[in-house]
């Protein structure tokens, strides 16, 4: 019998299959040879759950994601300031997913 990995959802804190759930990731920093940021440190949603990267997990329903954005859960996930119109796209995103 196969395990199921299992993801804690960043909004109601419930652990759930990590199939049923969205996950919010942040990709990695690309630094040059003297150590200054190139590129890297984007937050998108990750739909295929592959994507290189810190991520948060949050279920599909949008009022988890409501509810992990206003206790700031994402920030707090993966350490960075997150602006407000990133907010705006993955909540436009979500909502196209669903």
């Amino acid at each position: 019998m196969k395990k199921i990995p299992l993801r804690k959802c960043t909004g109601c804190g419930e652990m759930k299959p990590k199939r049923e759930l969205i996950r919010v990731v942040k990709s990695p920093e690309q630094l040059d040879e003297n150590g200054n940021r190139l590129s890297g440190g984007e937050i998108s949603l990750d739909l295929t759950g592959k994507a290189a990267g810190r991520g948060a997990y949050v279920c599909k329903n949008p009022d988890c994601f409501r509810a992990a954005r206003k206790a700031r859960r994402f920030e707090r996930s993966l350490s960075c300031k997150i602006p407000e119109e990133v907010y705006e796209r993955l909540n436009a995103e979500l909502e196209a997913a669903t």
